[in-house]
């Protein structure tokens, strides 16, 4: 039996790429930091991820190509701290979102240990082009 995968689906042309971002979002998906993704009016969103201990410099927010890509990497503390207990996480992360055609991010804040990502989604005008049918 064969499978049919979305990018093969006879009404679905040209969304090949969509099925393979997709795809390579699912592997990466590891659970840190936690995130909430919400709406915050008729054509805005915002993703809010726990970054707590990240400073402005320890985070880098990217896109290319229609993903946005969150990074975090806290520097090495130089002190001679001695940990009896260690249970916060001092790792790096990467999270990675897959943005529609339109979809810009506005921008960007670090605040109370959250970090803050606002996008807005440009709605287009409907166009209706006539196409000509020439005789062969």
């Amino acid at each position: 039996m064969t499978k049919l995968t979305l990018g093969a689906h006879p009404y679905l042309l040209g969304f090949d790429q969509l099925e393979r971002l997709v795809e390579r979002n699912a592997k990466s998906e590891n659970g840190y930091p936690p995130y909430n993704i919400e709406s915050t009016g008729e054509n805005a969103f915002r993703i809010t991820l726990a970054v707590a201990g990240f400073r402005d410099e320890d985070l880098s927010i990217t896109l290319e190509d229609r993903q946005l890509l969150i990074r975090g990497r806290q520097s090495e503390d130089e002190s001679d701290r001695v940990f009896l207990h260690r249970g916060i996480a001092a790792r790096q992360f990467q999270r990675s979102f897959v943005l529609a055609d339109g979809v810009e991010v506005t921008g960007a804040r670090l605040e109370n240990g959250l970090l803050h990502v606002d996008l807005r989604r440009s709605v287009p005008e409907a166009v209706v082009r006539r196409i000509e049918i020439s005789r062969g």
